[in-house]
């Protein structure tokens, strides 16, 4: 599903120029669960704003469903990132005056789906997370755990091809992150691919391949099996 080879992005600040990634080969497959670990510096969140379309790579390759995706220009890039692409944030990312069904809701209304589509694919979707009592609630009205599980549904709202979460349980408490990172099991179990950045050890041996990073490179766990 994903292939990404010699993959590096520098950045211009000044006259300074920064290499996040120095070279990064990274293959995910369909219906995999990986997590993306490494400390601070590390290059995690560039990786995974590569990964999911919201930028692109100074040098090197990156295929998603075989879309050649460095080539693509702005419109098209958000076209993809949009289809194909669901996030899951660790601040949550809310709407905050929309109600829990009007979040999910977001994304379908950009895809133009109609009213009744849109009704039933929410409903649906907070059904799976576990909040079909707490459709009218807003996000002051959640639980931190209830609000990711927003999230969550939101991201799957279109079918994405595969699923980012960026540190996704790092908002909540143990408790609400055991439960939010069971959600992502029992979806990976249906058939969906996730990649999760994150720091717990505990909750990357959930997953089925950790990836490590270190100074901008891969150092383990890059190639899929």
């Amino acid at each position: 599903m994903i292939e990404m080879k010699g993959i590096k992005k520098i950045y211009t600040i000044g006259e300074m120029k920064v290499e996040a990634l120095r070279g990064i080969d990274l293959e995910i497959n369909k219906n995999e669960f990986i997590s993306i670990m490494g400390p601070s510096g590390s290059g995690k969140s560039t990786l995974m704003n590569l990964i999911g379309c919201l930028d692109t790579p100074s040098e090197g390759e990156y295929y998603l469903e075989g879309i050649k995706v460095a080539d693509l220009h702005h419109n098209k890039l958000a076209e993809v990132r949009n289809q194909k692409i669901g996030f899951v944030f660790q601040s949550f990312n809310l709407l905050p005056y929309a109600t829990a069904f009007e979040n999910v809701e977001v994304p379908l209304i950009f895809k133009g789906e109609t009213s009744r589509k849109r009704r039933k694919r929410a409903e649906e979707l907070l059904e799976i997370v576990g909040l079909k009592d707490r459709m009218q609630h807003k996000p002051t009205e959640l639980s931190g755990g209830e609000m990711q599980r927003v999230s969550i549904a939101r991201a799957l709202a279109n079918d994405p091809s595969i699923i980012l979460a960026d540190e996704p349980t790092g908002n909540l408490d143990s408790v609400s992150g055991s439960e939010i990172i069971e959600i992502f099991v029992n979806l990976w179990k249906q058939g969906h691919t996730i990649a999760m950045i994150t720091h717990d050890k505990d909750i990357s041996v959930k997953t089925q391949r950790i990836v490590k990073l270190k100074d901008g490179r891969v150092v383990d766990g890059g190639i899929a099996s």
